[in-house]
């Protein structure tokens, strides 16, 4: 079925629409990388926006229920060049296609992706309208009437209902080595050293593996739990995840992270990041089309060191409205906009991508070594 993909600026793109049909809209953003595309559908920071893969084809390996990063999809649409109708790998149950047909998310194809995003590298990312029923004209409007993403609250919607503790499957996998003792394909847990509240903003399930392998217990709470109920809960620590939106819009959640300061160790991920920005009496921006994808260069200021980091963010921290009391340790070498900070008198940094995503190097997962040494420094 033909499907038209249409921008709020006016500039539209005709297709083939897969899996779902009907009209969606959200702010579209394209994202380079080229493999990961189940990981990026379920990622609960994509919710409220269409999202336009700059590789070539799409869905080659299927899906399977193991790598979902959430319980289900939660972008608008996906925009590709092509999309791969069988699936040819051993761990998946399931087409892409069919998986959006399940889900109903509309996905398009044959788009000219590659021009799709230099435009919005020029315009920037904007809202948009994928439709298999509606006229040029009318999707354009569409477009136009959707809600922008500047000033959208989508945590309330992604964050769990009630505090519980993950007991999800965690281990390591791996391949087989009988000659290291290895026999099957997962890597035992070490015991529990830790126990932290994790604010849930919309966290991956691979953030709650690592942080499992790496020795944490973690209890999920609500966006909206006060810092009270958090320290009653006694945890060596504070974990604040990633998530959707514009952080400027969580000031509920921002007055309940500065009641934490000083009080027990923070460490925080992307839209956690965003928020200890706000936290340490910083802003944010909205970046112009966003840093999304598996080979963003960041270097660790501490360091000197470069490592190549998987991110899917919109927004960033404003450098000049931080105070002396934060320390800037990472930078994009892209653009040269901050990727991590900590406090320097309370125990709490944050970095704006994702170690846990590992888009190919595993080399930015030091992270959550640096968490436990913060907690054990502070007990």
């Amino acid at each position: 079925m033909k499907a038209i993909l249409a921008l709020e600026d006016g500039r539209t793109f005709e297709g083939e629409a897969f899996g779902y049909t009907g009209t969606t809209t959200g702010e579209v953003c394209f994202n380079t990388s080229m493999t990961g595309y189940q990981e990026i559908i379920t990622d609960p920071s994509y919710r409220g926006q269409i999202v336009a893969m700059t590789y070539p084809l799409i869905g080659n390996y299927g899906v399977n229920p193991e790598d979902a990063e959430s319980e289900g999809p939660h972008i608008r649409g996906l925009v590709v060049g092509e999309v791969s109708p069988i699936a040819s790998n051993w761990r998946s149950t399931q087409s892409l296609p069919d998986y959006f047909a399940e889900h109903k998310i509309i996905g398009i194809e044959g788009i000219d992706t590659r021009a799709l995003t230099k435009h919005l590298r020029s315009a920037g990312a904007m809202r948009s309208c994928i439709s298999t029923e509606l006229s040029a004209e009318d999707a354009i409007q569409a477009a136009k009437d959707s809600s922008p993403m500047a000033g959208s609250d989508f945590v309330k919607e992604v964050s769990t209902e009630t505090a519980h503790e993950w007991t999800g499957e965690s281990r390591l996998w791996t391949i087989p080595n009988p000659s290291t003792g290895q026999e099957g394909n997962y890597i035992e847990l070490p015991e529990v050293k830790y126990n932290i509240v994790a604010y849930d903003f919309g966290i991956k399930r691979n953030i709650l593996r690592m942080l499992r392998q790496a020795g944490f217990q973690v209890t999920l709470v609500n966006s909206r739990t006060s810092a009270e109920d958090v320290l009653a809960m006694k945890p060596d620590g504070v974990f604040l995840s990633n998530g959707p939106g514009d952080p400027a819009a969580l000031g509920y959640i921002h007055e309940e992270v500065i009641k934490l300061l000083g009080k027990t160790p923070i460490f925080g991920i992307c839209l956690g990041h965003q928020i200890l920005t706000h936290a340490f009496g910083g802003k944010t921006y909205k970046l112009k089309f966003g840093h999304r994808g598996g080979n963003q260069p960041v270097k660790d200021l501490r360091s000197d060191k470069i490592t190549i980091t998987a991110q899917n963010h919109g927004f960033a921290s404003d450098a000049d409205s931080l105070s002396d009391n934060v320390e800037i340790t990472h930078i994009n070498l892209n653009d040269q906009t901050i990727e991590g900070f900590r406090h320097t008198e309370f125990p709490a940094f944050s970095v704006q991508y994702h170690p846990e995503a590992a888009p190919g190097p595993n080399d930015a997962t030091y992270f959550f070594s640096e968490f436990a040494e913060l907690i054990e420094a502070n007990r």
